[in-house]
């Protein structure tokens, strides 16, 4: 949690330190009988001189804080009637997966090792983890991580009606837009539960289904060489690796990923994040 609060108190810092620097280079903006002009206010007669909002930057994280233009309305896709199972495009490309969260002990750990590499991954979280734990997607954003729909309290789709299933994606979707700054574009159902609801109101949101064709069951917490070993035994071009970063004890993923990630890369594999038309 410390660690959290000082990665959040730094993106603050990073913010106003470029607002800060925008302005002392364009000077003060001040609005003029309904006009803006630049320079400096005159100071009232002993009293201190006008303080003026000062403009957006040109630092990146502007989206997240809520400048940018408005997000477009997602487009409607086709409407698949099985999630995407393997990655498409030439060479030893795979993509990384993680599953319920985001989690406050886990997670950061996960980020970490991931940065460590500069490797991106796909994060597929719940709603009701967002909300707790907004800095985590403001991070997966700053770092280039995808974020994925994965309803709001990780339900089994196939047992609810179509506006509960609608209920859990949109809500969704509005927790990660609002905490990583623009609405998903990939959706997974819970425990891969898939029913036509699901692939026809996640068209309309704008987003695509994502499988997985390696599992490590390390939600099964196997050990952390048995979760080794299902991930370089599955590694080929076009896998799409599925782990967990919450939903129960993790500290099992959290150590096989610093074994398995460095021995990918060496074995000439490049992890990396797919993009949507596939």
């Amino acid at each position: 949690m410390q660690k959290d609060q000082s990665f959040t108190r730094r993106r603050l810092l990073l913010s106003g330190a470029a607002a800060l620097g925008a302005a002392g280079t364009a000077g003060a903006v001040l609005a003029v009988g309904g006009e803006e002009t630049a320079g400096t206010a005159a100071a009232p007669a002993g009293g201190p001189q006008a303080r003026q909002a000062l403009r957006p930057s040109a630092f990146r994280l502007q989206p997240l804080t809520g400048y940018g233009p408005p997000p477009a309305a997602p487009r409607r896709l086709k409407v698949r009637t099985e999630p995407i199972l393997h990655v498409s495009g030439r060479g030893r490309n795979m993509v990384l997966t993680f599953d319920d969260g985001p989690h406050p002990e886990y997670t950061p750990h996960i980020l970490d090792t991931l940065a460590k590499y500069d490797v991106r991954a796909m994060f597929f979280v719940c709603g009701e983890c967002v909300v707790e734990n907004r800095e985590l997607l403001a991070r997966m954003a700053e770092e280039g991580h995808v974020v994925g729909n994965h309803t709001w309290t990780h339900p089994l789709l196939t047992t609810l009606s179509r506006g509960a299933v609608r209920s859990e994606m949109e809500s969704t979707s509005d927790a990660i837009e609002d905490a990583y700054g623009r609405p998903p574009e990939w959706f997974r159902a819970p425990y891969g539960a898939w029913n036509r609801a699901a692939f026809q109101l996640g068209a309309e949101m704008g987003m695509e289904p994502m499988g997985w064709t390696v599992d490590t069951t390390d939600w099964e917490e196997p050990g952390t060489s048995t979760i080794v070993d299902r991930v370089e035994s599955g590694a080929a071009p076009g896998v799409v690796v599925l782990s967990h970063d919450a939903g129960g004890d993790r500290s099992q993923t959290v150590r096989a990923i610093r074994e398995w990630l460095p021995h990918l890369i060496d074995s000439g594999y490049h992890l990396t994040v797919p993009r949507r038309r596939l």
